[in-house]
């Protein structure tokens, strides 16, 4: 499900593609043909590259279902064009690649009855994130700004992930009920060590070079040189990515690798906890009281299809979320997690059940089918 912080709704009336000319924009565009996709999502094409921009600044770029549409449908037409070598993707705005979706627009359709519709669009969601994997051609993600939940989908999959020191990843959907879906449970359980349980579970945020330590990014580029780089890919130099990347760490985040893997490398999540508590550090105690804050049941949930991701291969995983989407959106953690911190905003989430040794009493095995 993508990320909780942002503003978007989910509904809303789709326009058809609109197809206009334009010259040069004043970031510097590609020129050609400029498609808008009710305005939320441009494309530009000339040079081999079409340019994919995601165009909801006020709402951090969120992924609405008319962006999702158009960018599967973008990515069947490139996928056999010629006249396409590499996709360029961006956010617009300056504050976020992407942050993900509306998640009080999806518990207005619950709550409303309509839970089909918020089933239809996650399905449609992975399907795309199964697509950019898939695509022969290099998916090249700048990401400068917030890149969380469905930012990471758009990304994580493709060939080339471009970060900055501003760009911030996180998957912090156990914060509202939910796991961490668009298929980065094949990505997190292949991350060193135990590092994709702790980011799982407690949905810490990494900027920069610490993503590129952990496997969310592929390059990492100073933000001053970000325009340059930019000009260099729109021109159809693919190789500018490595000649202008600095090399990344190793940094703070190796530095916690060991307590890390000592403590989120535990088999369960009570013995992640009881390790923790072992550790007794100014950062265990910090991942402490972000566990006992989110959802037990989100946390057994995520711990499990990190287990089983290890042995599934993307198609697999994404089929995983699928059934676990409708599963968990149909929880009460779902609704009550984003009135919490979204809609009521007193941050006192009451969970069902409340407590992990309730929860690990009742299991979660049902949602996995």
């Amino acid at each position: 499900m993508p990320a909780p912080r942002i503003l978007a709704a989910m509904q809303g009336r789709r326009r058809p593609l609109v197809n206009r000319a334009i010259g040069r924009d004043p970031r510097g565009s590609i020129g050609g043909t400029r498609m808008t996709e009710a305005d939320s999502l441009i494309v530009e094409q000339g040079n081999g590259v079409a340019n994919l921009r995601l165009n909801r600044p006020g709402a951090l770029n969120a992924l609405d279902p008319a962006m999702i549409t158009g960018i599967a449908r973008h990515l069947e037409s490139w996928r056999s064009d010629p006249a396409v070598s590499m996709v360029l993707v961006e956010g617009e705005g300056g504050r976020a690649f992407c942050a993900g979706g509306d998640v009080r627009a999806a518990r207005r359709m619950l709550l409303d009855g309509d839970a089909e519709g918020v089933n239809a669009f996650l399905a449609e969601e992975y399907r795309m994130n199964g697509a950019i994997a898939a695509l022969p051609k290099p998916w090249v993600s700048l990401i400068d700004g917030v890149c969380m939940g469905g930012g990471i989908g758009v990304s994580v999959h493709g060939s080339h992930r471009v970060a900055t020191e501003a760009a911030v990843f996180a998957m912090p959907e156990t914060t509202i009920g939910l796991f961490p879906d668009v298929g980065t449970s094949f990505v997190l359980s292949r991350m060193p060590g135990a590092l994709g349980v702790w980011l799982g579970l407690t949905g810490a945020r990494l900027q920069g070079e610490a993503a590129v330590e952990a496997g969310f990014a592929t390059h990492f580029i100073a933000r001053q040189d970000l325009p340059a780089l930019r000009g260099a890919l729109l021109a159809g130099d693919a190789g500018a990515i490595d000649r202008m990347a600095r090399r990344a760490g190793p940094g703070a985040l190796a530095a916690l690798r060991p307590a890390i893997d000592r403590c989120f490398g535990a088999g369960s999540v009570a013995a992640i906890l009881a390790a923790l508590r072992a550790e007794n550090s100014d950062w265990a105690r910090e991942q402490l009281s972000v566990l006992d804050r989110v959802s037990p049941t989100s946390l057994l949930v995520t711990h499990e299809m990190l287990r089983r991701a290890r042995d599934l291969d993307l198609p697999a995983c994404l089929a995983m979320d699928t059934a676990l989407a409708r599963g968990m959106t149909a929880h009460p953690d779902f609704a009550e997690g984003v009135r919490a911190l979204l809609v009521d905003k007193d941050n006192a989430p009451r969970w069902t059940p409340p407590t992990l040794a309730e929860a690990e009493a009742v299991g979660v095995a049902r949602f996995f089918g």
